[in-house]
């Protein structure tokens, strides 16, 4: 469609349709295409996909219209339905402020000859992409007074961060997904109950899905059977659709292929081998929504944080089985305050108080999905405790016969890294997920219907819940396939096959939790759910708990805009920010200047601790033991010194407990056999971290190691810098000894 901008309104024109949107109160208006002619001066600016909505991102700032200005086709679903992802977004501001270049696709009739201008990268990081507001014309042009022109800047500088934390959601995250034809919105069992109707899509939707429903809610408002073309709904979420083949003669060994980009299949492969359809489709309500340590728990009205139902989705010949599961944050009220990293869990309301919101919540659960089995991944001892407690205790006052409860300590029955034990959970419910069936339609209308769904959740209901998610819907496609015919009844699923859907569903993973946490999660990796820090070094963790102080105020502005986009008023007063922020970022630098210095002072202590005197110190590192085997049940990394010498090597454990080194290992440099650079063992696709791997002798026996990573000091370098960073301690290590053993070989 066409966007045209004139003196008092900006028009979309499709075919015969127009929407007019005005530039002086926002308002919106269907028109005739013809009326274009009425317009002062109408100016095509390009192509866009469609309508998101608007927003006003504070009172003080005009109305902002959202734009789809560039999506990507992720794939097509059963009835050939095509779903779209959002790559990028325009934003308009409804005021008499000129935009700027906003990079649309040129429209080949009013543009016929022009060339596309030179790009301009629309990006948070840009200020360029930032418009010149309405509150900038004014301080022009009026006095010189100190305290109107403090009030503009402050205003300006609230406009430009909301707008980039807007444009990060939309641009940054992969979040956004629709289509045209297909309700994205409700499963396939929600869609198959339903009676058929000629309802517009928009008015079939999942209510607690349609993401952008109250900013459409001037279009909602219309009654005339026109608006229908100009709604879209979209979900915030994850969606994947790809076709696998079931082919037992493919070797792991043999496929050297990607699994991030698996290649195509022959078109005629489904004569030798049966193919099917597998999509994941992750929608998030948008009651309330927000960020980790924003929103936790329930509210008043039953709504919990970070809840997700995810379908997965199988497509053979004209058969479609969808299996759903939901994730949620833990139905009680409880929050997690302060500025240190990770802060300690609480308990805000009583157990009386919480009733009946608890009520609530699993009332509506069981209206949508008659039977829940609840399962329960955090932690039955230490930080955790008091959440699953709280949450048991509620389980057995609601007393409801359609509730099922179950505990499983997900770090208790993993640690060492023992990916293998979440079968043990499967196993156990295994007659649960069989009596669960699944949802199954075919041409002729519904085969069964899935009779509850399971809800799993872990305190972020993030890295933990998605593992098993993925576990317990393996076990699901399985007996689909082999209900179809498609895979041998005492087959597993193929190598290949497996691969791939791991990919999917640890994309899933990330996905849902950079709209939580705001950061990928780490794949597979299921002890580590975040940046880890070298408390000892800095006493306190003042040093990781800055970084999480400066997120925590930009998570302030990312739930500010959320709620802006679901109706919510901001409660927290955003100007307030700016001054506390900018007094932590001058702490911020002033601890990262200290850093090495403190690093330096602990190291060279320990070094004369530890060092005997005919020993000569050469080098040391405040590095992490990321080896498995000595992961405590708490999962918490362990921080470590790493003490070079002339002779030998130590490796200093540090608890930061107790502020000091409780244990360390002395080893000859004649035991060191040779280090390895490589990723950090994980389950499901690429791993966070790479790692140094010494290897030694003990007793004259090979086969001992230490396995150790970088303390990240930036939570937004990428894996690549870590690698350098590691790769140059490594070869410092390596160059600084003088003992007889081989030079350093790098397997990253």
């Amino acid at each position: 469609m066409e966007l045209f901008q004139a003196k008092d309104h900006y028009i979309l024109q499709s075919g015969e349709r127009a929407l007019w949107c005005s530039r002086r109160d926002g308002s919106l208006q269907l028109r005739a295409a013809t009326d274009l002619l009425l317009a002062w001066n109408p100016i095509c600016l390009g192509l866009v996909e469609g309508v998101i909505g608007k927003v006003q991102l504070h009172t003080d700032l005009p109305w902002w219209l959202l734009l789809i200005r560039q999506k990507a086709l992720i794939g097509k679903l059963p009835g050939d339905h095509e779903v779209c992802k959002i790559t990028k977004i325009a934003v308009i501001p409804l005021s008499e402020t000129e935009p700027q270049d906003l990079e649309l696709e040129l429209c080949k009739k009013h543009h016929f000859g022009i060339n596309k201008p030179e790009k301009i990268t629309q990006s948070p990081d840009d200020t360029k992409f930032l418009l010149k507001t309405l509150t900038q014309i004014k301080s022009n042009v009026s006095a010189p007074n100190k305290k109107k022109i403090k009030e503009s800047k402050e205003k300006e500088k609230l406009e430009k961060r909301l707008l980039e934390e807007l444009f990060k959601m939309f641009m940054d995250s992969d979040s956004f997904y629709y289509s045209l034809t297909y309700d994205l919105t409700n499963s396939v069992q929600r869609q198959s109950a339903c009676e058929k109707t000629n309802l517009p899509l928009w008015r079939k939707v999942d209510d607690r899905f349609f993401w952008n429903k109250h900013m459409i809610e001037d279009l909602i408002s219309i009654d005339n059977a026109e608006v229908d073309f100009w709604i879209i709904p979209i979900i915030q979420g994850f969606v994947q659709i790809e076709e696998l083949v079931v082919n037992y003669s493919e070797s792991s060994d043999d496929d050297k292929s990607s699994p991030e980009t698996p290649p195509q299949e022959s078109t005629c492969v489904d004569d030798i081998h049966p193919t099917f359809l597998v999509a994941l489709i992750s929608r998030r309500s948008r009651h309330r929504a927000g960020m980790r340590y924003k929103r936790r728990g329930v509210d008043k009205n039953g709504n919990v944080a970070n809840y997700v139902e995810t379908e997965q989705l199988i497509h053979v010949h004209n058969h479609t089985l969808s299996f759903i599961q939901t994730r949620g944050s833990v139905p009680v009220f409880w929050s997690q305050v302060g500025y240190r990293y990770n802060p300690r869990p609480r308990l805000d309301k009583s157990e009386n108080e919480t009733v009946s919101c608890f009520r609530a919540h699993f009332e509506e659960q069981l209206k949508n999905y008659k039977k829940q089995v609840i399962i329960n991944l955090v932690d039955q001892t230490g930080r955790e405790k008091i959440i699953g407690d709280a949450y048991l205790k509620q389980v057995l006052l609601y007393n409801n016969s359609n509730l099922t409860y179950v505990s499983f300590d997900f770090h208790e029955h993993c640690r060492g890294m023992k990916f293998e034990n979440v079968q043990t959970l499967t196993d156990a419910i295994h007659d649960i997920i069989l009596d669960m069936k699944w949802c199954w339609v075919d041409q002729a209308g519904v085969i069964c219907k899935q009779e509850g769904i399971f809800r799993v959740n872990c305190m972020d209901c993030l890295d933990r819940t998605n593992v098993v998610q993925a576990a317990i819907a393996r076990v699901v496609m399985e007996q689909q396939l082999k209900k179809l015919g498609v895979m041998p009844p005492e087959q597993p699923l193929p190598v290949k096959c497996n691969r791939i859907y791991q990919i999917m569903w640890a994309n899933n993973g990330d996905a849902i939790s950079r709209q939580y946490a705001g950061t990928a999660a780490l794949k597979g990796d299921f002890t580590r759910t975040g940046e880890r820090k070298l408390a000892g070094v800095m006493k306190d963790g003042v040093n990781s708990a800055n970084r999480y102080y400066l997120n925590r105020f930009r998570d302030a502005y990312r739930q500010a805009v959320i709620d802006l986009m679901q109706g919510i008023p901001v409660t927290e007063d955003l100007y307030s920010i700016f001054t506390k922020e900018k007094e932590h970022e001058a702490l911020h630098k002033e601890n990262l200047r200290s850093h090495q210095e403190l690093i330096s002072q602990l190291l060279q202590s320990y070094m004369k601790l530890l060092l005997p005197d005919d020993e000569k110190f050469h080098g040391g590192w405040a590095l992490i033991d990321c080896d498995p085997s000595l992961i405590d049940a708490t999962h918490k990394d362990v921080d470590v010194l790493l003490l070079l010498s002339n002779s030998a090597y130590y490796v200093a454990y540090y608890d930061d407990a107790i502020d000091k080194v409780d244990q360390y290992q002395r080893l000859s440099l004649e035991a060191l056999e040779k280090i390895e650079i490589g990723p950090e063992p994980t389950l499901f696709g690429k791993p966070k971290f790479s790692c140094m791997r010494l290897h030694y002798k003990y007793k004259e026996m090979s086969g001992y190691f230490h396995t150790l990573r970088a303390v990240v000091r930036n939570p937004e370098e990428d894996g690549k810098g870590r690698a350098v960073n590691l790769m140059k301690t490594s070869l410092a290590f390596g160059l600084r000894t003088e003992g007889p053993w081989p030079k350093a070989r790098i397997i990253y």
